[in-house]
């Protein structure tokens, strides 16, 4: 008989300790994406910079100079902003049942953000930056035309 309660307590704690494993692979899970769209954040905020960069070159001379900086600085900054509540959703543990409400608001808030990026960087390509095989050449506006 004793033999049989051992082995149900053997028995239990394997559940139990089971259970323990897969509530550890979800935060590990959460952590890991969260890492994973941290590194695409930064792939595009590259290629934004990239793009303000380019703008700021040609200037005014562009067709869409002013709506381009704004799509472009708009982008950028929601970035910044979705960077941070990564920063602040990973250091959440979503075994805890408030970290796991906090963690639900904030991915909510960012899926948002993060849709609203993509529209205004469609946006941004609709409008073009245009890159050719040619170097860019700007035009000096205090040279004198002969």
């Amino acid at each position: 008989m004793a033999q049989v309660e051992g082995r149900a307590n053997e028995t239990e704690s394997a559940v139990k300790n089971a259970w323990q494993m897969k509530a550890m692979d979800a935060n590990r899970y959460a952590t890991k994406k969260t890492i994973a769209q941290g590194m695409l954040d930064i792939a595009l905020l590259t290629a934004n910079a990239s793009q303000l960069k380019y703008i700021l070159q040609v200037g005014e001379q562009h067709q869409f100079y002013k709506l381009m900086l704004i799509l472009i600085s708009l982008s950028i900054v929601m970035q910044l902003l979705v960077g941070i509540l990564f920063v602040a959703i990973g250091s959440l543990n979503i075994n805890k049942q408030q970290d796991q409400t906090a963690a639900i608001i904030l991915n909510d808030i960012i899926l948002v953000v993060v849709f609203v990026i993509s529209v205004v960087n469609v946006i941004i390509s609709g409008f073009g930056i245009e890159y050719s095989s040619q170097p860019l050449k700007l035009i000096d506006q205090h040279a004198k035309v002969p």
